[in-house]
């Protein structure tokens, strides 16, 4: 078991490793400069004055139905609103949007949802998971990336769990994310590289590897398989 906790704690320092070269990189070949010139996405924003805060949360929400890639959004939330507000209009959008995904899947596609994905390995295991385990494999997913994200909010959605429970879950679960990607977005922009923002990588590096410790010791009390997740996840790609 330790020598799986320091096997993860190492791949988290890895990457904060590589994310770190290519700050450096940006920096000194002047793309933080570039990116730090954001008046125009700023002043676009700004014009809508806070109808500019529920411009983004729609982007948020469409990306997420529409199963994009959530963490340019994040990104550029931090660059634009700032790191804390930023962090927060993400959780908002990404809260809201899962919850719209889910509501689809359950209320208003649940039978062609069904007869598009009813051999799809993800929805077959995710069905599974919950049967057997109920919220708790909830928890695991969202924690753990053993399925693409997008796909879990629409899977959830055949399954039993409340839809309360699963937009309650999600919220807690994404915050993490959403505040350290804004955070460290948000700094870039505003202050470019330095020695601070270095440590504040790796304070983020450790509070993740915290954070994956907790999935990891719920799937050994439930008797969870994570090498089969994850297996099932491989199969799709």
């Amino acid at each position: 078991m330790a020598g799986k906790k320091k096997s993860g704690f190492v791949k988290i320092i890895f990457t904060i490793a590589i994310i770190a070269v290519v700050i450096i990189a940006a920096s000194q070949l002047g793309w933080t400069k570039r990116l730090r010139d954001i008046s125009l996405m700023q002043a676009w924003f700004q014009s809508l004055g806070i109808a500019g805060y529920a411009a983004f949360i729609l982007l948020y929400i469409i990306a997420a139905v529409f199963m994009l890639p959530a963490a340019p959004f994040t990104i550029i939330a931090g660059i634009t609103f700032g790191s804390v507000l930023g962090a927060i209009l993400s959780l908002i959008g990404a809260t809201i949007g899962a919850a719209a995904a889910f509501a689809i899947a359950r209320y208003a596609a649940r039978n062609a949802i069904v007869n598009k994905f009813k051999d799809n390995a993800i929805f077959a295991k995710i069905e599974d998971g919950v049967t057997q385990n109920g919220v708790s494999f909830l928890i695991l997913t969202r924690l753990v990336p053993l399925f693409p994200y997008n796909v879990q909010n629409y899977a959830y959605g055949i399954t039993p769990i409340n839809i309360f429970t699963f937009t309650g879950i999600s919220f807690i679960t994404m915050a993490p994310g959403a505040f350290i990607y804004a955070y460290m977005a948000g700094e870039i922009a505003a202050n470019g590289f330095s020695v601070k923002l270095m440590i504040q990588f790796a304070i983020a590096g450790l509070i993740l590897f915290l954070v994956s410790l907790i999935p990891k010791y719920i799937a050994r009390k439930k008797g969870i398989n994570l090498k089969d997740d994850a297996q099932a996840q491989n199969q799709e790609q």
